[in-house]
């Protein structure tokens, strides 16, 4: 079987972690990365080559497939000139931060025939796939309603992170795309939305620009609804996705972790990740010192915790698998294409829309 060899585009915490997971895979092999800042280090550390330059990179015989984990506002070049250069790519969420970019990501691996995976962690939790299952086989019956939060309280940083900056990550809506796009999993892409929110607690030289409380609604088809929160202005902390059906509901709870499923025949417990030992670490980490804001600020040099190597790992066997002839999960083929997460980017660009313009907006107004 062909040894895929692949470029890491951004070595920070989350690319440089994607690397060595990817290493370790059957049959593939980090040739190269790209980071002007954390470059050196990671490829020494991976065995592998340095490159400055994204055409230089992309036209290497070696390279078959690239991993993007720059930073947000830095992912739409690099996407672009690998599906240019006929190079299969993962890129870290979100793609992109408006829909426009999306769509010409999206547009061009199509029209050059490249897998295009987003990394949107959340459907490779073990909780997400049972609960998708637990719905297709209608243990709640049919979903009607859907209420994820996603907060906490930040308190100031030593440095500002770019995350906190509007202009580079999208702010809390677009870099905890997570929720928004697992409720699109299970519920499809909403009609109408609307966004209330402000920065209410958070303003000064300690912080960046984003807004530190929102407050989201879904309109989908035949009277369904979801509710979303996001912030960092939250004192009592909360991380859950909440799926109502007609028949019974199901909680992935992801602060004090654990996914309940609750029917006429009574409560069930479920993981949340793969071990017990996974979920109670994650447990421990959101009653810990760790989180900030419902964020767990993760740095270059850091090593992610076990629950999250663990999930990364799943993306990248499930990437790596299917370069090398893998049949995709039927339910996974959007995410693949980048459809799912040019999706979750239209609701999220109509949200923001909303949000600004003080109006409910129709999907159809961004998708046309």
């Amino acid at each position: 079987m062909k040894t895929i060899g692949y470029a890491v585009v951004g070595t920070g915490y989350f690319g440089a972690e994607l690397g060595r997971i990817m290493k370790e895979q059957p049959n593939a092999k980090i040739v190269a990365v790209l980071d002007p800042e954390n470059a050196e280090g990671i490829a020494e550390e991976l065995g592998c080559d340095v490159e400055t330059d994204l055409d230089t990179l992309y036209s290497r015989e070696d390279v078959d497939a690239v991993i993007v984990a720059s930073p947000n506002y830095l992912h739409k070049e690099p996407v672009i000139k690998a599906a240019e250069h006929g190079v299969q790519v993962f890129c870290e969420k979100p793609i992109a931060l408006s829909y426009e970019d999306c769509d010409q990501m999206v547009s061009t691996c199509h029209e050059k025939g490249v897998t295009f995976m987003a990394g949107h962690v959340m459907n490779f939790f073990r909780s997400v796939r049972h609960a998708k299952q637990l719905i297709n086989d209608g243990v709640i019956g049919e979903v009607l309603y859907c209420h994820s939060a996603r907060n906490g309280w930040e308190e100031p940083q030593p440095s500002i992170s770019w995350k906190k900056i509007r202009e580079k990550s999208g702010g809390h809506l677009y870099h905890h795309i997570h929720e928004l796009d697992c409720i699109q999993f299970i519920m499809g892409v909403p009609e109408e939305v609307t966004m209330v929110g402000g920065n209410v607690a958070h303003s000064g030289e300690e912080f960046g620009d984003e807004d530190d409380m929102l407050f989201i609604t879904l309109q989908f088809p035949n009277n369904k609804y979801a509710v979303l929160e996001y912030g960092s202005a939250f004192h009592w902390p909360e991380h859950y996705v909440l799926i109502q059906g007609t028949k019974g509901a199901i909680k992935i709870d992801m602060k004090d972790v654990a996914m309940t499923v609750k029917t006429s025949e009574g409560e069930q417990q479920y993981l949340v990740h793969e071990t017990k030992e996974e979920d109670d670490e994650r447990t421990s980490i959101y009653h810990g010192t760790e989180m900030d804001g419902a964020i767990m600020y993760g740095k270059p040099g850091k090593l992610p915790p076990k629950w999250l190597h663990s999930i990364m790992k799943n993306e990248m066997k499930y990437f790596n698998d299917l370069l090398h002839g893998e049949e995709p999960d039927e339910e996974f083929k959007p995410l693949l294409t980048g459809e799912a997460a040019r999706s979750a980017i239209a609701t999220a660009d109509a949200l923001t829309i909303s949000r600004f313009e003080d109006r409910k907006v129709k999907l159809s107004e961004i998708i046309g």
